[in-house]
């Protein structure tokens, strides 16, 4: 066992995901080209088998969809297990089920007080977090704009950033929970149905004009910084490469960027992102510097605010966010675990939403499939590892998805087809296997390890199939 450098152990008695996935979808999907060659031969598990001889805890199920006879290959289909970031599959179909592809979520600026002819609006700017997991600084700018539009020149109030709908939630990851103080990532960010650019900062590195200059470092939104940075990155002489390293710390002054390493003079500017500590009041720092640079001048310092506005509340602007199916596009294709848990939460009907609220909403999904059989969801992400399911639960719902003809084309374009993929370690195996699968995969390195995998394949007569398998390695006790 090892750690990387960011302290979390690695086991090292496994192979790489791109090893297994290759093996096992190789065999149990494709099998070669057995199952391409006629669906009546059963798929090959034999390579599966010889990993759970090993001590991989395998589930794993393959069948046709809507054939006498389905199944052609199985190892203990109906053991639930952890499945990662396959969890995502039931969110998109859960989602997609709920609001249907072209949904989008609305954000919006809103005032309980009134606009003089003067422009000043007397009372405070209410920004409304529509829970949009895709919301960026463009859309705030378009709301800025519209705001513009409609005469307001002065707040005599404060911007007032409202997550009546969710946030903060309460972490239940170690990942999430450390990151309230320091994060050297941006798939931990906080969760709000107010935030914007996925709960995370986003700083712009650039090199001096000459070596051994301090590197130029500015906000990705504008010719200054909105949160302090702390920059360690050294201007060295062309051709010298970039090796850049940044953490986002907590204090008592609120947050700092750590930002150390190098960059040549010759080399491309590079943005860096790092969750925040607290999402919302990321929006507002943000929000609060486009409406100055704008020329919208507010009286008061931004607050946050938890509390639904009254129904008479005045919508002065509203922007859009993207469609429902090209979010999850985006959630799939990237395994972004942001978006997946915003969206999870948006499924709960209740106010101030948690995860285990939005866990249970994908359990009532799942229970609504005849046969999927027993499943717990505590995220949408997959992140949190009490996650569980079963192979043969997992098919039920893929099957079940292929059947929504309004639906099926929405959701199995979140998939990735191998040879299209973003992720570069499915980018490999047969052409068999690059150009008939669309899958969806899934890791976790603690407390135990995962590797998962689940999607659709075509037979040579056209034929469609599903297939699910995953290996779970429990920790290794050090010597």
């Amino acid at each position: 066992m090892k750690t990387d450098r960011f302290g979390k152990q690695q086991f090292t008695d496994k192979p790489s995901f791109g090893r297994w996935l290759a093996l096992a979808l190789a065999s149990a999907m494709v099998a070669g080209s057995t199952l391409l060659i006629s669906p009546l031969v059963l798929a090959d598990f034999s390579r599966l088998a010889q990993l759970q001889q090993k001590g991989f805890a395998i589930s794993a199920e393959a069948r046709l969809i809507d054939a006498p006879k389905a199944t052609l290959g199985s190892i203990n289909p109906q053991e639930l297990r952890s499945p990662a970031s396959v969890t995502k599959a039931y969110l998109a179909a859960a989602a997609l089920s709920r609001f249907g592809p072209q949904h989008r979520f609305t954000s919006r600026l809103a005032s309980l007080g009134e606009l003089d002819g003067n422009g000043v609006l007397q009372g405070d700017l209410i920004f409304d977090g529509g829970g949009d997991p895709g919301l960026t600084s463009e859309d705030l700018w378009r709301l800025v704009q519209r705001l513009q539009q409609t005469g307001v020149r002065e707040v005599r109030g404060a911007l007032v950033v409202n997550q009546w709908r969710f946030g903060p939630v309460k972490c239940l990851t170690t990942d999430r929970c450390e990151a309230r103080t320091r994060v050297a990532n941006s798939y931990s960010a906080p969760l709000s149905s107010a935030g914007v650019n996925f709960g995370s900062w986003c700083v712009n590195v650039a090199p001096a004009t000459q070596p051994g200059q301090p590197a130029r470092i500015t906000h990705c939104d504008g010719p200054s910084s909105l949160v302090r940075v702390d920059n360690g990155v050294v201007t060295r002489p062309d051709n010298s490469g970039t090796e850049l390293s940044a953490e986002r710390i907590t204090d008592a002054s609120g947050d700092l960027m750590r930002i150390s390493g190098q960059i040549s003079t010759n080399a491309r500017a590079r943005d860096i992102y790092r969750g925040a500590s607290d999402s919302a009041e990321q929006t507002a720092q943000t929000l609060h510097a486009m409406l100055t640079r704008a020329g919208i001048a507010i009286k008061d310092a931004p607050r946050i605010s938890a509390e639904r506005p009254p129904q008479w509340t005045q919508t002065l602007a509203a922007v859009d966010g993207k469609p429902l199916q090209e979010l999850l596009l985006r959630t799939m294709n990237y395994s972004n675990n942001y978006m997946a848990d915003v969206l999870a939460l948006n499924l709960v009907e209740t106010p101030r939403a948690e995860l285990r609220q939005a866990g249970q909403a994908l359990e009532s999904f799942a229970n609504s499939l005849p046969g999927h059989g027993s499943a717990t969801f505590e995220s949408g992400s997959g992140l949190t590892t009490s996650n569980r399911t079963s192979a043969h639960g997992v098919n039920v719902m893929l099957e079940s998805m292929f059947h929504e003809t309004a639906l099926f084309p929405s959701f199995v374009a979140t998939f990735q087809s191998p040879v299209n993929g973003v992720m570069r370690f499915i980018r490999r195996g047969s052409d068999t296997f690059q150009n008939n699968v669309m899958i969806k995969t899934g890791t976790l390195n603690q407390p135990f390890s995962v590797r998962a995998a689940a999607g659709y394949f075509r037979t040579a007569s056209g034929r469609w199939g599903c297939s699910v398998l995953w290996s779970m390695v429990m920790p290794v006790r050090p010597i």
